[in-house]
């Protein structure tokens, strides 16, 4: 765990690598109980099977919104446990979004109790929203709290903190050492690093990425908290093959691998199958859409294979585009008809 004060200089070095957001697998008729077992496999298979370098949990992909404070406590405590078990120095980062901010706080400090190493914050998103709000909140977080905090920028709050705002309450908050920037607007990311070139940030439109801003050292060689374990296998990984070219500099050949490997293909497909952007879509995130892709890789979604209302099921026939996206993708054999 970074704590508050050493969060800054323990950032650049830690905060890098395939961070992968885990999802919830639940039980029950109306997903009333979370699936331990299967929660367990999908971090050993991050971790192991994959061999990606940390996760993220609790945040949208794993319906903060949904979740008890017991269960997101007990979630954390089984994910640092199995981590910690397979590669004690993998990256573990904590989303203690609530609507109230003794929640929040109470997320944090078990998270810094339970070996999480980083808790990104979503700003406000009822009540209130803004600058103030956001700064409300991390006043009250910071003074109570000591472990390294992250702003996580997301379109779910319903709205977004300007990069003069995020480089203020960085000014402001020697905590807050990163920014997970989820609106899919790199240029947000390059004009928060000229004014803050302290943070850390993670553009999560990855054509940034392709587009030289790790070597410009606007972004960090991080993907902190994304989906990759939805685009490859442990048998055929080229996600990780693009992640690597990106990483070593080879920004021609990770443009072609990218093309040719049949990832951008994949991409778009599951992006259009999934029914809408997540910028877009009427809920918050993927949730249901996550797990289907999930299942159709076999990974474990419990038996009740969806997102807990008000989240809506993916519908059979997106289910179905799901299934033949990795298909022609090559991650799965073709069905035969």
């Amino acid at each position: 765990m970074a704590r508050a004060a050493e969060a800054r200089e323990w950032a650049p070095t830690a905060l890098r690598g395939i961070i992968d957001s885990l999802y919830t697998p639940f039980n029950g008729p109306g997903g009333e109980e979370i699936d331990e077992a299967a929660f367990r496999t999908l971090v050993g298979h991050c971790i192991s099977g994959l061999d990606h370098d940390g996760i993220w949990v609790g945040g949208l992909v794993g319906e903060c919104w949904a979740l008890t404070t017991a269960e997101r406590m007990r979630l954390l405590e089984m994910a640092v446990a199995e981590v910690r078990a397979v590669k004690p120095g993998a990256l573990i980062e904590a989303c203690p979004a609530s609507t109230n901010v003794l929640e929040t706080v109470k997320l944090t400090r078990h998270a810094a109790e339970a070996g999480a190493d980083i808790c990104f914050l979503i700003p406000p998103f009822f009540e209130a929203s803004g600058y103030e709000a956001t700064r409300e909140l991390l006043t009250y977080v910071t003074e109570r709290t000591d472990i390294a905090l992250g702003l996580f920028n997301t379109p779910a709050a319903k709205w977004l903190l300007t990069p003069e705002e995020c480089a203020r309450l960085a000014g402001e908050f020697p905590a807050v050492c990163a920014v997970k920037n989820a609106m899919f607007r790199p240029s947000h990311s390059a004009a928060l690093h000229r004014l803050a070139p302290e943070l850390v940030i993670w553009e999560c439109d990855m054509l940034a990425y392709r587009g030289g801003f790790v070597r410009r050292g606007i972004v960090t060689p991080g993907i902190l908290g994304g989906s990759a374990f939805l685009y490859e296998t442990p048998a055929n990984k080229p996600y990780s093959a693009q992640w690597e070219l990106i990483v070593s500099d080879k920004l021609s050949e990770a443009i072609d691998h990218w093309y040719d490997s049949g990832l951008d293909d994949l991409v778009t497909s599951l992006h259009r199958a999934f029914g809408a952007s997540n910028v877009d879509a009427p809920y918050l995130h993927w949730g249901s859409a996550f797990k289907a892709a999930a299942s159709v890789l076999g990974l474990p979604v419990g038996d009740y294979p969806r997102s807990r209302p008000p989240q809506p099921p993916l519908p059979a026939d997106l289910q179905a585009a799901v299934r033949t996206a990795y298909e022609v993708a090559g991650l799965l054999p073709v069905t035969a008809t």
